[in-house]
């Protein structure tokens, strides 16, 4: 091999060649210049700092970047190599890397200039709405284990907590803040309170325990008024921090002693020492709490943010304009992520901890403008494209339909009807949101939408979450399709080959006019001639994606209804269907009784059981409805079908029990569906499979078990499956034996994430919680709630406040929406001031073209831009 020297000279130069090419979409040049003269200093480590320093500006594809990684590892340490062999092998693979980095960069060299020559060709006219250059310097390219004392081990840490650039790491905030102010002296210490003491060890001695092995370190204080001892846990190193004459800050619960002469203590407390220059004065502070998982104190968090924000603090982009800041009274977003990292100690540990702090408003203000911001323009592109179809309407075939009808529809169902013929046949796309309360009559509207599309010639979908709704839907809709003169045809899964293909032929030839299904409709080789009209029913079940899937199967942008008897609280309607207008049913057909609520202990099954019989008697049907006990489809399944057994053999062996869940063959739960319907079985023992749409007139008893488990918005969706004729209707609630336990995990204001509050660097932690409420007392009053109220937005507002959006709407639609700061239901305030906020900007400003507005565009985009599929802001 040649001279060492002359080749890691080559490799500078190939290196350089190779740099350059890569920073090119930075520097917005395709010359390249290499620098011939050799760096000072080592040309390893030159090559090293340079990679380290690519990484940070720009974001590159997965293999690119673990090349650039390889090679920087290669001579990281290279010159403490000793070994010549060793030295010859690393040089040999830096060439190896550098020759597939050249290749790659080259190709990149020619895709760079294939998009520029189509961006001059295609949108010259559009160009103040596209940025200049991209900003790959901003914080949320840079990965963020590049920041001080991280590296790729903790990086892969942070990522479960979903931090991955440096952007995520400074908007991961503290999940509560510990007052360390105020320093009690050990005389004065009160057993079974939180206190923080400053002393001196004046002993360190470790011992193993004699049953599980655990070593366990004592350590003795004085602050000069009295002794304090220390217990930590599986902490042996702790020996050589706490050495005689060492001053330390404990903070941590009292423990009383066992006998008078036996001082307090204190079990695994939080501990800070205190060096020289760092006097009990500097540690007199609010701490910051951050979540903590595996192999990541809170400790080590500050430890980390510290860092980070040193370095980057100063990058930090303002995005809001410096006016609206202004009139609003906001901070800058630099100050408030200080703030909430490193909170002085005269700020209010209460606002900080309950959320609502001047720092915590200005982030939640950031997230829901962005949200709010693109939710208007997706509205407005949805209002300004070009309208493909065109309905008319067809006054014969309305007239038809509504002699059809065996009642007379409500005013609101009327106003609906008008609401919604009014989109169809205008010159833009409908989008609407149909909300009404379970029994309000939703299904008729959207017949209507249905045979307006099929009368103008165009085919219509409406689409369901289960098989059992969508063999209803079906059901429901047919008798009125054939009376028509229309067809309507069923897609699901399960379907027999020779029927699937005979519907799957009808609908691409437009022989059938309507298809009724659920997510099998979504499959490629369900084809329509000619879809006008796509129906979805409660919505919430469904993702973004699996909508522009069934609206992707028209060549022209078909109108969208979506449908929920799921009540939405304003706040939440305000962010997940910001984009749609929002027509509601806020009438129930007249002779509609309220349900009556009655909650029983599961002690007092019986008495419960006796109502039950009463109703069966007297020639009615009933429902028992088991949810989901465990996270697992088959346990769920096994509790109902327990349930069946035990009401056969204990309790009413005289009567037809009937079981439904969504393990069972399609053909089984139609079956089982239809012979409900037709009064052939007396209780149906069902998972919550139930929950929507499920419409049998002579169902008057509902009795659902472990209702604690249900929501409130949920409970009021299976209440809705009885008082749909004119007989009084009976939910019955039974709540199950619950030992008293600490708030359950919700996303609520007082606890958003279940995790305790977390010793510093200890492996073992007390369990204190945030609420002092029982489960017990808490679900109880809950069901309290909902048994006074018949209202489903009221106790869906109450739901949002207690159980949080993702429990309210689902994970899969609220995971799109989910906030890093903002809460719904302790923000709205600021989410109207948001709306109004961008009401404004974009009546000024329509495409956000100003200067001063830039940076706000961007980040929408960085955000919201593939989600919501954006493009009229470029």
């Amino acid at each position: 091999m040649r001279q060492e020297s002359a080749v890691l000279s080559d490799v500078y130069k190939h290196w350089q060649r190779s740099r350059m090419i890569l920073l090119q979409p930075l520097q917005g040049s395709f010359s390249v210049h290499v620098h011939s003269s050799l760096p000072p200093g080592p040309i390893s480590r030159n090559i090293a700092d340079q990679i380290f320093e690519l990484l940070g500006q720009r974001t590159f594809s997965p293999k690119l970047e673990a090349d650039l990684i390889t090679l920087r590892q290669v001579f990281l340490d290279f010159e403490e190599i000793r070994a010549h062999r060793e030295r010859e092998a690393r040089l040999t693979q830096a060439q190896k890397i550098l020759k597939r980095l050249q290749d790659q960069a080259r190709i990149m060299t020619q895709q760079s200039r294939e998009r520029i020559q189509d961006t001059v060709m295609v949108a010259p006219e559009r160009g103040s709405d596209i940025p200049d250059k991209v900003d790959l310097n901003g914080l949320w390219n840079i990965p963020v284990r590049f920041g001080k004392g991280i590296g790729p081990n903790r990086a892969e840490v942070l990522k479960r907590l979903g931090i991955i650039t440096v952007e995520d790491a400074l908007w991961f905030l503290p999940w509560r803040y510990e007052d360390w102010t105020e320093i009690i002296p050990i005389e004065r210490l009160i057993p079974d309170r939180t206190a923080i003491i400053v002393g001196c060890v004046t002993a360190c001695r470790s011992r193993r325990s004699s049953r599980k092995g655990m070593v366990i370190v004592s350590v003795s204080l004085d602050d000069g008024t009295g002794h304090l001892d220390a217990v930590f846990f599986n902490q042996p190193f702790l020996e050589q921090i706490f050495v005689p004459g060492v001053a330390v800050m404990l903070r941590g619960e009292v423990c009383a002693g066992h006998s008078r002469l036996e001082p307090v203590h204190m079990r695994a407390p939080q501990y800070e020492l205190i060096r020289e220059g760092n006097g009990s004065e500097g540690l007199r502070r609010l701490v910051p709490v951050y979540h903590e998982t595996k192999g990541m104190t809170s400790r080590q968090f500050r430890r980390i943010f510290h860092g980070l924000h040193e370095r980057y603090a100063e990058s930090i982009q303002e995005i809001l304009p410096e006016r609206l800041r202004s009139d609003l009274g906001l901070m800058t977003l630099q100050s408030a992520v200080k703030a909430l990292h490193f909170p002085e100690k005269t700020d209010s540990v209460e606002s900080l901890n309950q959320g609502i702090s001047r720092a915590h408003q200005r982030m939640a203000f950031e997230e829901l403008l962005l949200l709010q911001l693109a939710l208007a323009v997706r509205r407005r592109e949805v209002k300004q494209g070009t309208k493909a179809i065109r309905f008319t309407t067809h006054d014969v075939l309305m007239e038809r339909f509504q002699d059809l009808m065996p009642f007379k529809l409500t005013e609101s169902q009327q106003r609906v009807i008008q609401e919604i013929q009014a989109d169809m046949v205008g010159p833009t796309s409908m989008n609407r949101l149909l909300q009404g309360d379970v029994g309000s009559g939703k299904t008729m509207v959207a017949l209507h939408a249905m045979i307006l599309a099929c009368g103008s010639g165009y085919q219509a979908v409406l689409m369901a979450p289960t098989e059992v709704l969508s063999e209803q839907h079906f059901l429901t809709v047919q008798p009125y399709f054939r009376a028509l003169g229309l067809t309507a045809v069923l897609v699901k899964g399960g379907q027999p080959a020779q029927e699937r293909a005979k519907v799957l032929k009808q609908l691409e030839l437009g022989k059938a006019h309507v298809a009724v299904g659920t997510h099998a409709l979504l499959q490629k080789e369900v084809v329509f001639q000619n879809l006008g009209l796509v129906v979805v029913d409660e919505q919430h079940k469904f993702g973004v994606i699996q909508r522009a899937v069934l609206r992707e199967k028209s060549l022209h942008h078909p109108d969208v209804l979506v449908m929920t008897a799921t009540p939405i609280p304003r706040t939440l309607a305000m962010t997940v269907y910001g984009d749609l207008d929002v027509s509601l049913i806020d009438t129930l057909p007249p002779g509609r009784k309220p349900v009556q609520t009655l909650v029983f202990q599961a002690q007092d099954r019986e008495r419960a059981y006796t109502r039950l019989r009463q109703e069966v008697e007297a020639g009615r049907q009933v429902y028992v409805v088991y949810p989901l006990v465990e996270p697992s489809e088959k346990v769920d399944l096994q509790a109902a079908v327990e349930a069946a057994r035990v009401l056969k053999e204990d309790h009413f062996p005289e009567y037809t029990i009937g079981l439904l869940h969504g393990r069972m063959k399609s053909k089984d739960k139609q079956t089982t569906m239809s012979d409900f319907k037709n009064g052939k079985i007396d209780i149906l023992v069902t998972t919550t499979v139930i929950e929507v749409g499920v419409d049998v007139s002579n169902a008057t008893v509902i009795v659902i078990e472990h209702a604690e488990r249900f929501g409130l918005a949920q409970l009021h969706q299976l209440r809705g499956r009885v008082g749909r004729g004119q007989d009084q209707a009976l939910c019955i609630l039974v709540q199950s034996n619950i030992k008293p336990a600490y708030r359950e995990k919700t996303n609520s204001a007082e606890s958003r994430l279940p995790f305790p509050p977390h010793s510093s660097d200890t492996t073992m932690s007390v369990d204190m919680p945030l609420a002092a409420e029982p489960q017990m007392a808490q679900e109880s009053r809950r069901l309290k709630i909902f048994a006074r109220c018949q209202d489903g937005f009221t106790l869906a507002e109450e739901d949002l406040k207690i159980r949080g959006p993702g429990n309210v709407l689902g994970e899969q639609q609220w995971g799109i929406m989910d906030f890093r700061v903002a809460q719904l239901h302790r923000d709205y305030r600021l989410l109207s001031v948001a709306k109004e906020m961008v009401s404004h900007i974009l009546a000024n400003d329509p495409y956000l073209r100003a200067p001063e507005l830039q940076e706000l565009k961007r980040a929408m985009l960085r955000k919201w831009g593939k989600t919501l599929d954006l493009s009229s802001v470029g």
